[in-house]
């Protein structure tokens, strides 16, 4: 049970979000206080990268949801990218792939 955050710039010049490790109860309120604060600015543009988040709860999916939330309220974007097999099923499950941008590092394409 543990989650880096590595912060940094995104290819559209917002905020890039590196998360390695497991988004879950116990980890994801350290995800929610770094991620709420960004999209709280008006216009903000985050992008999370999950490529190496190897396991993710519905803790997460809420955090990200809220997050979403909060961005679109605030005229912003929020980008997900690198979703490994696993977690990219999660979104699809609860229909969030349906909302959020999600991009595929991998082959350069967004859906």
């Amino acid at each position: 049970m543990n989650l880096n955050i590595l912060q940094g710039k995104a290819k559209d010049g917002g905020e890039l979000l590196i998360l390695k490790g497991e988004l879950d109860a116990y980890t994801a309120p350290k995800l929610k206080e770094t991620l709420l604060e960004l999209v709280d600015i008006e216009g903000a543009s985050v992008t999370l990268d999950l490529s190496d988040t190897n396991y993710m709860d519905s803790t997460g999916i809420g955090v990200i949801i809220a997050a979403y939330k909060k961005v679109c309220k605030n005229n912003g974007t929020l980008i997900v990218q690198g979703l490994t097999p696993r977690v990219e099923r999660l979104f699809d499950i609860t229909g969030l792939s349906d909302i959020i941008t999600i991009e595929d590092i991998n082959k350069e394409e967004t859906r």
